[in-house]
């Protein structure tokens, strides 16, 4: 069991829904659609009712050359989003940064979990702020660039190297989320392998995070515009939770959460 926020999470016997909600200009899906506060929270109530256990809050793109973020900047973006939702709502709010400043920043406006793209590896401070806070992290696959020696047993000893950092900084077993990072230093043949391979993952012991949603990947796959990937992402949702994934990162949370629902009763039937 992990606790996130107010609710426990058995990944042991249930799969969750992480809904997106971009509060960037620029975001590859839907930049610019929810800056405002108003905007915000009405895309935070429909990802609600459509059926999301945790939200995922992010204040800066980190699309393909993407424009970098001051921590003053992420900062005004995230903070008054995460009072406001943590006023109105109760559910677990999740922050997508890798600066540690604006990660204390975020857990004392009331977010409940970190997930970081660089696992832990940007920035220094990153792994001692979540340890003292004592809240959970989603640690993620990247690296500065796509050449491998091993693919696979490369992104698994990545990973074990940001799990190093974490226990070092005194994370607990328990606290501790796995994303894959599927559209991070990957090229397209590496991202279906990956997902090809995804059980992979599990020999790590730690949950699994699937964030595909409307990514590239998907759009080569198919040869088709962000706006359009819909299929694909459900396809992905499927797969990973064939394959272990218990997390799921998406725009689209209702139609995933059916999605996942069917092959849930599915895979469970006897």
């Amino acid at each position: 069991m992990m606790r996130i926020g107010q609710r426990e999470f058995d990944f042991h016997k249930e799969a969750y829904i992480m809904g997106i909600l971009n509060v960037t200009p620029d975001s590859f899906s839907d930049g610019g659609k929810f800056q405002t506060l108003d905007t915000a929270l009405k895309q935070a109530e429909k990802l609600i009712i459509d059926g999301a256990d945790i939200l995922d809050i992010g204040g800066e793109s980190t699309r393909p050359g993407h424009t970098f973020v001051s921590i003053q900047e992420e900062l005004e973006r995230v903070i008054p989003m995460i009072e406001a939702i943590k006023k109105r709502f109760d559910v677990p709010l999740s922050l997508d940064t890798y600066k540690s400043e604006v990660a204390y920043e975020g857990i004392k406006a009331g977010v409940d979990l970190i997930n970081d793209i660089w696992g832990l590896k940007w920035d220094g401070g990153m792994a001692e702020v979540v340890a003292k806070e004592e809240i959970p992290i989603c640690i993620m696959h990247n690296r500065k660039d796509s050449m491998y020696t091993n693919f696979i047993e490369d992104v698994l000893a990545d990973l074990r190297e940001s799990i190093a950092l974490a226990k070092k900084a005194g994370i607990k077993e328990d606290a501790i989320i796995l994303d894959p990072g599927i559209g991070f230093a990957k090229t397209f043949e590496q991202n279906l392998l990956l997902m090809n391979q995804m059980e992979r993952m599990l020999e790590l012991s730690y949950p699994v995070l699937l964030g595909t949603s409307r990514k590239s990947m998907i759009g080569f796959a198919l040869d088709l515009p962000v706006e359009q990937r819909e299929e694909g992402t459900l396809a992905t949702t499927v797969l990973g939770y064939e394959k272990g994934c218990r997390i799921f990162r998406v725009h689209d949370v209702k139609q995933n959460k059916r999605a996942l629902k069917m092959a849930e009763a599915i895979l469970r039937a006897k």
